[in-house]
């Protein structure tokens, strides 16, 4: 999906990204993808390889969506943790799980090695560990249960290798990855290219069908396939299959300056509530890394107090690592976690056949996602794949159904805010630079104030499923707090699964009192 005006991630900052030009006639194709993320263009790339035409789509540059505000950590250490896993799909589905992060770190490796693709991607170990002063039996169940998904090579240790911060016991998860996100999909989307494969930015999907006849309608032309597959972090086709059983989460990153080699390389996590993770990269400014620490999750447009946020990170940090020069990055980005842990890959339920998708990435979209070019790829193809059942997006997990229900109820509380005042009082009280939600009469309109003072104003009802969207102050959009659509400043849509934008209140941009 596009990208919003708010803030900018390091990667943005330091790619070297092409904007291959829009859709400006009608196409066909073996396999359309709409979304030209790591899943898309991961499948893509697989398909292209295996010697099939394939047409991309995003609305967006290469990567202009979540991939590129990821902190890309390359991990088979499931955020969920091996105990939940096994307790949700057991120990067979654990397995599968353990199996398929370990391969997509392999796979990504495997092809840096083949297109030599210079994106920093490096080996090394990664840490989880416990707060201070908490009970540590949760590395001990965590450990058996990783054990017995196959990754016999984890271990406890005594620390984890911070010289500054002593974590206490940790567990260490030996052969991890990280990279430069950007780069990577850069250089992925050239090889396509070079294969044959189209990519088309700019270009936004309106309606997407499959069957005999399946095409994705776009704001001009159309394309047609034979296989549709949407990869657009949350499925922009359907109302209701897949978003009940999963929601999305605002994760908050800030990256620090700090001496080179000052800090061990590695990937460290711990258990905390809201969790952290960090990791380390090398720095383009000579002598230096840099130290990006995440968390602070919240439900999208559940809470605008970001401020706050990266504040409490940037403290946990100080507090750990006094080596700190300077807080240089603040991001943020959004996560989908499911029900039960693992994401939705496969065929779209309640569609047609040849539609596909891939959504859920649940904190690991990196391997997540090249798990779905790997899977999609292989049912494309017709062949049997044994982490389709696991992936299968129509499932239902019933160990994971008080989740489901819990879920459920807090989207709909979000109804509420059909009934309360507005943000503001009227249009006149919001600030340059700035939007809030302002009752009128029985409407709730979206007002966004320009720095000149001029006014942009829209339905604040999610086209989705009518739910009143939220402003997001740092990341300048309208989000909605029941399934994560969001919205830029002129009313388009940035996130799924709204398909369209916001509606305009009038054509007509307003002009302040004071300005007129």
């Amino acid at each position: 999906m596009s990208e919003s005006r708010g803030t900018q991630t390091f990667w943005q900052q330091t790619d070297g990204r092409a904007h291959p030009p829009g859709l400006l006639e009608d196409a066909t194709a073996k396999i359309c993808i709409v979304g030209a993320g790591i899943a898309g263009l991961t499948t893509a790339y697989l398909l292209s390889r295996a010697g099939h035409s394939v047409i991309v789509l995003d609305d967006g540059p290469i990567a202009g969506g979540e991939t590129g505000r990821t902190t890309a950590h390359l991990s088979n250490a499931i955020d969920r943790r091996y105990s939940s896993i096994e307790q949700l799909h057991g120990e067979k589905g654990a397995r599968l799980a353990a199996e398929s992060h370990s391969h997509a770190i392999d796979a990504i490796e495997n092809i840096v090695a083949t297109e030599r693709i210079d994106c920093d991607f490096e080996r090394l170990n990664g840490y989880l560990f416990v707060p201070s002063g908490e009970s540590t039996e949760i590395l001990n169940r965590e450990l058996g249960a990783a054990h017995r998904a196959g990754l016999v090579e984890v271990s406890l240790l005594g620390r984890a290798p911070l010289d500054w911060f002593n974590t206490g016991p940790c567990l260490c998860f030996p052969s991890q990855a990280q990279f430069h996100p950007l780069n990577y999909m850069t250089a992925l989307a050239a090889v396509i290219e070079q294969r044959g494969g189209r990519i088309f930015t700019g270009t936004h999907a309106t309606k997407i069908e499959g069957g005999p006849t399946a095409s994705v309608q776009t704001n001009g032309p159309t394309v047609r396939s034979e296989y549709i597959v949407v990869a657009t972090n949350t499925p922009v086709n359907d109302l209701v299959a897949i978003h009940t059983k999963q929601a999305a989460y605002r994760s908050y990153v800030v990256g620090a300056c700090i001496p080179r080699a000052s800090v061990t390389r590695a990937l460290y996590w711990d258990t905390s509530e809201p969790y952290h993770y960090v990791r380390i990269h090398r720095h383009n400014v000579q002598g230096k890394d840099l130290l990006l620490v995440g968390g602070e999750d919240h439900k999208t447009g559940q809470a605008d107090d970001s401020e706050q946020r990266f504040g409490r990170l940037e403290d946990w940090a100080k507090a750990r690592f006094p080596m700190i020069e300077s807080f240089d990055h603040r991001w943020s980005g959004q996560v989908m976690e499911t029900i039960d842990g693992l994401a939705y890959i496969g065929a779209n339920p309640m569609d047609a056949p040849n539609v596909f998708v891939a959504t859920g990435d649940c904190g690991m979209g990196m391997t997540h996602g090249t798990i779905a070019g790997i899977l999609l790829t292989e049912l494309i193809l017709g062949r049997d794949h044994p982490w389709k059942t696991l992936y299968e997006p129509s499932r239902i997990t019933t160990r994971a159904i008080a989740d489901f229900t819990r879920e459920t109820l807090n989207a709909g509380v979000q109804y509420k805010d059909w009934l309360t005042p507005g943000d503001a009082p009227c249009a006149d009280d919001i600030p340059r630079g700035s939007g809030a939600v302002i009752r009128r009469g029985l409407s709730k309109v979206a007002v966004y104030r320009h720095g000149n003072g001029s006014l942009e104003e829209f339905s604040a009802v999610c086209p989705h499923l009518g739910c009143i969207v939220g402003w997001n102050s740092t990341e300048q959009t309208w989000d909605c707090p029941f399934h994560g659509s969001r919205f830029d400043v002129s009313g388009r849509v940035l996130n799924g699964p709204a398909i369209g934008g916001l509606e305009p209140v009038t054509e007509r941009v307003g002009v302040s009192n004071e300005e007129s």
